[in-house]
């Protein structure tokens, strides 16, 4: 549902939304049909990686997960040296930092969104809208970065 959602509502100038569900979320990308290392993401994690969760935590944004960490690092510093363009998009809820969880040669510009109810009926349409937050205001910087 959340997928579906979000090709609803990303813009289409970005061009066609691919996605994949996996067992506790969804990937979401632009471009090749094969997935991106590169992509954004709504995934239910635990609470041993999410600080203040109960029980679990659902997380939303963007993740780099490439093999070479240097390549994450990358594109972490790209969107950190343009914070000031998506911070007043999204808010103070986004973490610009490593990964949540074993890998620790990931990184992440996401939020956690502690101890939802899963069976809420809104909860897809809400994180479909927060994934098109992120989507509107990363994606352009991904695209065509800052000079």
């Amino acid at each position: 549902m959340v997928a579906d959602a979000l090709r609803g509502m990303v813009p289409p100038h970005l061009g066609p939304v691919h996605h994949r569900w996996h067992r506790y979320g969804v990937k979401v990308w632009f471009g090749p049909e094969a997935p991106s290392r590169e992509h954004y993401e709504a995934q239910v994690v635990g609470a041993r990686d999410v600080p203040g969760a109960q029980v679990l935590a659902v997380e939303v944004g963007f993740h780099a997960e490439n093999r070479d960490p240097a390549a994450n690092e990358a594109a972490l510093a790209l969107l950190v040296a343009a914070e000031s363009a998506w911070r007043p998009e999204l808010g103070d809820a986004p973490v610009a930092g490593p990964f949540l969880g074993r890998r620790d040669d990931w990184c992440r510009v996401s939020e956690t969104w502690n101890d939802p109810d899963l069976g809420d009926e809104e909860l897809g349409l809400a994180l479909a809208a927060r994934l098109t937050d992120y989507v509107e205001a990363l994606e352009p910087i991904r695209r065509h970065p800052p000079a």
